[in-house]
């Protein structure tokens, strides 16, 4: 156990922590609740090793916080010619910046800190006195959390006191809901030249014979074998990879979930040519994961159509905020989508060791090397 002046830290199992009532509420405001990690951690089996971090006063149990361990590639990102000098030295010492790595939040997806407000601020204070004695107690010489919201900043100041580095992860991106329709949102929205871009690609993928169908569904089970490898598909092209879903997961989202997933199907005929994993809460709906057979994506121009859909079914039932995920960033950008910004927070074990490191991260963060970011308007809030 860690402990501070007004708390403690400790490691706890799931068997312990699915009895505690301040797990069986936890994260309950956001898409991704308790149930969401207990499924990544049941079906995401590529290297990570899954705990919880319980953070107490007197009174008891204040909040539960998720974590994994794994191996971490500190290059994550980094391209051009570091990468060939990182390649290089790595030909003659294969461990060079990977590290046993402690990272708090979720493997599939954004973190967050549970609770209201004062609890965000006890557990933020919690987690930096005393995360660098978990990472030790876990063998780990890293710790980071892992892409935080950019609404937490102010509770996770108190980890840039403790030594850690805020450097902002890829960020995701989101698009305010307020128009009538589709079509007024490239009318209101879009420049003429990307408006003109877009109805010529939806144009060409009405005439497309058979014609493209969509459907909305919250269970995948009786699809998913040919879901699963249109998901492969675009994750095997991603130049950033880092959680792998399994089949398994596709499958149980739906069931474990059904009031917060939904999954959406494009067909011609009977065959399954696109889909989307969306999650719901409120009036917000995320684009988490697509896939798409890329044997007719682009003649059919289905990442238009896609969006296309998603949207007009988002705001025909009654949502108000579009979220995307990170990556795929020049479309998002003509499209008029808004950074979201998600944060990375980094230290080393080793205080000394942390000082070089916290200067070495600017190099290693991973959106500097993405030329289209800095075109967004709201750029600068991935560091401000």
């Amino acid at each position: 156990m860690a402990a501070g002046t007004r708390g403690t830290l400790r490691i706890a199992a799931r068997d312990e922590v699915e009895s505690l009532p301040a797990w069986r509420g936890a994260f309950a405001g956001e898409r991704k609740d308790r149930r969401y990690y207990e499924l990544i951690e049941d079906t995401l089996t590529r290297g990570f090793a899954f705990g919880y971090l319980v953070v107490e006063d007197s009174a008891g149990v204040r909040a539960v916080q998720p974590y994994f361990v794994l191996d971490q590639d500190l290059t994550t990102g980094v391209a051009g010619s570091a990468k060939r000098i990182i390649d290089a030295i790595r030909s003659a010492w294969p461990r060079f910046l990977f590290a046993r790595t402690l990272m708090v939040g979720c493997a599939a997806g954004e973190g967050h800190l549970d609770g209201d407000v004062a609890t965000q601020f006890f557990t933020a204070e919690a987690l930096a006195r005393s995360l660098n004695g978990v990472a030790r107690q876990l063998s780990c010489a890293l710790v980071v959390l892992k892409e935080f919201p950019a609404k937490y900043r102010a509770p996770l100041r108190s980890l840039t006191s403790a030594g850690f580095a805020r450097i902002p992860s890829m960020p995701m991106t989101t698009l305010a809901l307020d128009f009538k329709d589709f079509d007024d949102y490239l009318t209101t929205k879009l420049s003429a030249a990307t408006r003109g871009k877009v109805r010529r690609k939806l144009r060409d993928a009405e005439r497309a014979r058979p014609p493209i169908t969509m459907s909305v569904v919250e269970d995948v089970t009786p699809f998913v074998d040919e879901v699963y490898p249109l998901y492969l598909a675009v994750f095997e092209k991603s130049p950033l990879q880092f959680e792998k879903l399994t089949k398994t997961f596709l499958c149980q989202i739906g069931t474990r979930m059904p009031d917060k997933a939904r999954f959406f199907l494009w067909r011609q005929d009977e065959r399954i040519i696109a889909f989307g994993l969306c999650t719901v809460r409120g009036e917000d709906l995320c684009h988490e994961y697509v896939g798409f057979d890329y044997k007719v994506a682009l003649e059919l121009n289905l990442y238009y159509r896609v969006f296309r859909d998603i949207i007009a079914w988002t705001k025909a039932n009654g949502y108000t905020q579009f979220y995307s995920g990170a990556l795929n960033y020049d479309p998002k950008w003509h499209l008029r989508q808004s950074l979201y910004p998600v944060d990375l927070y980094v230290r080393h074990t080793n205080r000394l060791v942390n000082v070089v490191f916290g200067r070495l991260l600017p190099l290693l963060e991973p959106t500097h090397s993405d030329p289209i970011l800095p075109n967004f308007a709201n750029y600068r809030e991935l560091w401000d």
